[in-house]
C-alpha cells in the first residue's frame, strides 16, 4: 500500500502562525487563527507534561476531559483522568504529579501521554470551524517525536512544520504513519560517527492502534538556507509540501552563523549575508515557501508576495495576543513595558542545551537575571533536551548540559559545557503558567523568548487578539 501525497489545498494561507514553546501556540490560539482561514499552529512540545499539568490544575473548562472523551482508546484515556485529574486544581504549594523520565529502553508511559497530549491538542484546535491546523514540533527532541506526532495525526492534523534541525527522515515517519505501520528515527549520538545506529521506533499497534490508517498531512520543514532546502526536496525520505524559511531575526532556537562563528561586543552571534536564504534559488525548487523573522507587518507580507512566497510566518505578535499560552501576568508585564522602554531581545549561544542560539527577553524576574539563574538549583526533571551519548564501553546513555554538574560530568560531559545552560524545559512550563514546585519550595521561573519584533509591541493595546493581528497583516494584499 502507497501513501499519495496531500492534495494541494486550493488556496495556500498567507498568514501561518508560528509554533511558539510550550502551550504558547496553544489550541485556543491555533484555533482563532484557523476560524480566519489562515494556518493556525498547535506546539506539541512538551505535550505530554502539559496534558498532565492541566488535568493537576482542574482542567478549567473540562477542555482536556471533552478532548480524551473522544480519544479513540477510552480504557487508557480514563486512566489519564484518573491519573492526573484534581477537582478544583492542585493546593498551594503543591507539585505536580511528574510524567516518569523516559529513557531508551523505558518510555512506555511518557510515550503514551504523548499521543494524548497531541490528540487533545490538535483536536480542539480543530472544533468550532472546518479549515486546516498545522503543529509544530522540534527536531531535536528525538526521544519525543513519535508519539507526539502521532498523536497529532490520530486527531486529524493537515500541516506539521519542523526545525530546529535537520527533519530529513520524518516525510517517511508521516507516510507509515498514515499507512498504520511502524516508523524509526535514527538517534543522534554527540560526537559518535561510527558506533552502531540507535533507532527510536513508534509502532501504533503497541499502543492500541493497529491497523488503523491515517491522513497524511503535509510537511514543511523549517529552513534557513535554499542550500538545505534543495538537499531537503531531493533526498528527504517522502513527500515535502513546502518550506518555512526563518531568517535569524526569528525567536526561539536559531541556527547557528555559517562558517566561522564570530560575536559581537555583547556576546551574540553575528549574522551575515551568507545566513539568509537566496530567495531566487527558493523559486526554482518550485515548492512554496513562507518567510519567517521580522515578518509582522503587511509591509512584510505584501513583500514577500512579490518575491514569489505563499505568504509569511508570524510568532512574537501572537504569541503576545489575548488567545495565546501565557500566564496572563508575564503577558501584561512585556506588554505594559514595551509602552515604557525598549524591550531587549538578546541571542544567546550559551543558554540552550541544545547548542543552538536563542533569543531571550531580558525581564528582572526571569531566568534572564543572572542573579535567579545562578540561584536556581540545578534540576533535570522533564528532559525534552537531553542529548544522547556513547560512553567509553559503548552503551548510549541520555544527559543534559544544564542538569547538576556532576551528574553531567558523570555522564562523560566536558564541563565548559554546562556554562551558562539553562533548564528550558522548566522555563519554558512556567511561561505558560504550569511552573513546578520543587523539593524545599522552589517555584520554577520563567525565560521568555521573542523574535526582535517584539518592539513592535509598543504599538499594540494590552488585551489584542489574535483576530487583530490577522486583520492588521491582511492590510498588506491588495
Amino acid at each position: 500500500m502507497t501513501v499519495a501525497t496531500p492534495t494541494p489545498p486550493t488556496t495556500l494561507p498567507r498568514i501561518i502562525q508560528g509554533g511558539m514553546g510550550v502551550a504558547i501556540s496553544g489550541w485556543e490560539l491555533a484555533r482563532a487563527v484557523s476560524s480566519m482561514g489562515e494556518l493556525g499552529v498547535i506546539s506539541a512540545t512538551g505535550i505530554d507534561n502539559l496534558l498532565v499539568r492541566r488535568l493537576q490544575d482542574g482542567d478549567p473548562g473540562g477542555h482536556v476531559r471533552a478532548a480524551l472523551a473522544a480519544y479513540p482508546d477510552q480504557d487508557r484515556a480514563q486512566k489519564a483522568v484518573a491519573d492526573y485529574y484534581l477537582e478544583g486544581g492542585r493546593a498551594p504549594g503543591q507539585s505536580y504529579k511528574r510524567v516518569p523520565l523516559p529513557s531508551l529502553k523505558n518510555h512506555r508511559v511518557a510515550w503514551e501521554l504523548a499521543v494524548m497530549g497531541g490528540f487533545v491538542e490538535v483536536w480542539l484546535a480543530k472544533q468550532g470551524h472546518a479549515n486546516p491546523v498545522g503543529a509544530n514540533l522540534l527536531t531535536k527532541l528525538q526521544m519525543h517525536t513519535l508519539p507526539a506526532l502521532y498523536g497529532c495525526l490520530l486527531a486529524g492534523v493537515d500541516t506539521v512544520i519542523m526545525g530546529a534541525g535537520i527533519p530529513r527522515d520524518i516525510p517517511g515517519v508521516l507516510d507509515a504513519f498514515a499507512q498504520g505501520k511502524p516508523a524509526s528515527i535514527r538517534l543522534d549520538i554527540k560526537g559518535d560517527s561510527t558506533g552502531d545506529p540507535v533507532l527510536l521506533t513508534f509502532d501504533p499497534a503497541d499502543y492500541g492502534f493497529a491497523g488503523r490508517t491515517l491522513t497524511r498531512p503535509r510537511f514543511y520543514p523549517i529552513v534557513t538556507s535554499h542550500v538545505l532546502a534543495s538537499v531537503l526536496a531531493k533526498k528527504a525520505t517522502g513527500s515535502i509540501e513546502g518550506f518555512i524559511i526563518e531568517a535569524p531575526t526569528a525567536g526561539g532556537h536559531n541556527a547557528p552563523p555559517r562558517g566561522t562563528v564570530t560575536y559581537d561586543e555583547t556576546g551574540q552571534p553575528i549574522y551575515g549575508e551568507r545566513d539568509l536564504a537566496d530567495l531566487a534559488e527558493m523559486r526554482k525548487i518550485g515548492l512554496p515557501f513562507w518567510l519567517a523573522g521580522g515578518a509582522g507587518s503587511p509591509d512584510a507580507l505584501r513583500n514577500a508576495l512579490a518575491e514569489g512566497a505563499a505568504g509569511i510566518q508570524v510568532g512574537t505578535l501572537f504569541a503576545y495576543c489575548k488567545e495565546s499560552g501565557f500566564q496572563d501576568d508575564l503577558r501584561t508585564q512585556v506588554q505594559e513595558r514595551a509602552q515604557t522602554q525598549r524591550l531587549q531581545v538578546y541571542t544567546d549561544p550559551l543558554a540552550s542545551p541544545t547548542g543552538f542560539p536563542f533569543k531571550v527577553v531580558t525581564l528582572p524576574d526571569t531566568l534572564s537575571n543572572e542573579e535567579l539563574y545562578v540561584a536556581r538549583p540545578r534540576i533535570c526533571d522533564i528532559g525534552y533536551l537531553r542529548e544522547a551519548y556513547r560512553d567509553e564501553v559503548g552503551k548510549v546513555g541520555l544527559r543534559c548540559p544544564a542538569e547538576p554538574v556532576d551528574a553531567f560530568l558523570s555522564k562523560d560531559g566536558k564541563l565548559e559545557d554546562t556554562v551558562g545552560r539553562k533548564c528550558l524545559c522548566n522555563a519554558l512550563m512556567a511561561d505558560a503558567g504550569h511552573a513546578q514546585i520543587q523539593k524545599g519550595g522552589y517555584e520554577e521561573l520563567p525565560l521568555l523568548t521573542s523574535g526582535d519584533g517584539v518592539s513592535a509591541l509598543t504599538d499594540w493595546p494590552v488585551g489584542y487578539t489574535a483576530a487583530d493581528v490577522v486583520t492588521y497583516l491582511r492590510g498588506g494584499l491588495a
